[in-house]
């Protein structure tokens, strides 16, 4: 059954697994494509950290978007059939949802392994100042703990229907318009901030996405 499932995961997804997976392994090269050079003074290392640095505001953009992508995709033929298929299967509703996420998180695999290669090849022809070190793996598994969390967040989402949707939406809005509210009243109180210290701030569950991405570094 699981094979099935994925077979018909990747046939919906693997456009955007291939580019994903692209892009991926295209990152981390152009990243690093000023570090060629051995006689680098420490001004043109600080100059190569920010540059780092600045390409690293893409990983967590990328790892989102994948999370996204493949999570919309993975429902959307459930969605269209409303939902006929799954219940004509000779399994329980929990276990098809299982064996639907483990599909979708199996062919995440694909972009998860193109930053680790980019990654150890950026860094395997790289000439780095010294004092800055690479950190292909970390970063690699830093990426992929984020697509699998962007991924299970939007796949709880896309599970749901049309109404789990319109209220998710609705409680976003509602937050936005106390904060609006709130900062009309002059009020000393903000929602978004409350909610970035429970979610981005560790260890909240977003943390991941949040502080600096470097493949190199000190």
């Amino acid at each position: 059954m699981f094979r099935a499932i994925l077979y018909s995961q990747w046939k919906w997804s693997r456009l955007i697994v291939v580019l994903g997976t692209v892009a991926a392994f295209v990152l981390p090269l152009v990243s690093l494509q000023g570090a060629a050079r051995a006689d680098r003074s420490p001004l043109e290392a600080e100059a190569l950290l920010h540059a780092v640095q600045s390409w690293g505001t893409l990983y967590p953009l990328l790892a989102t978007a994948l999370g996204l992508l493949v999570a919309i995709a993975t429902w959307a033929p459930d969605h269209r059939g409303r939902h006929i298929h799954a219940l004509t299967l000779p399994l329980p509703r929990w276990r098809y949802v299982l064996l639907r996420f483990a599909a979708g998180a199996t062919v995440l695999a694909g972009p998860i392994l193109g930053i680790a290669v980019g990654a150890l090849i950026a860094i395997a022809a790289a000439t780095l100042p010294p004092g800055l070190h690479g950190y292909p793996v970390a970063l690699a598994l830093r990426f992929g703990l984020a697509v699998l969390v962007a991924y299970s967040l939007f796949f709880a989402v896309s599970a749901g229907t049309a109404r789990t949707a319109g209220l998710t939406l609705g409680l976003v809005a509602a937050v936005i318009v106390i904060q609006v509210f709130a900062s009309v009243a002059n009020l000393e109180f903000s929602v978004v901030d409350r909610l970035q210290i429970i979610l981005v701030n560790w260890p909240g569950p977003l943390a991941v996405f949040t502080g600096r991405w470097m493949l190199i570094d000190v």
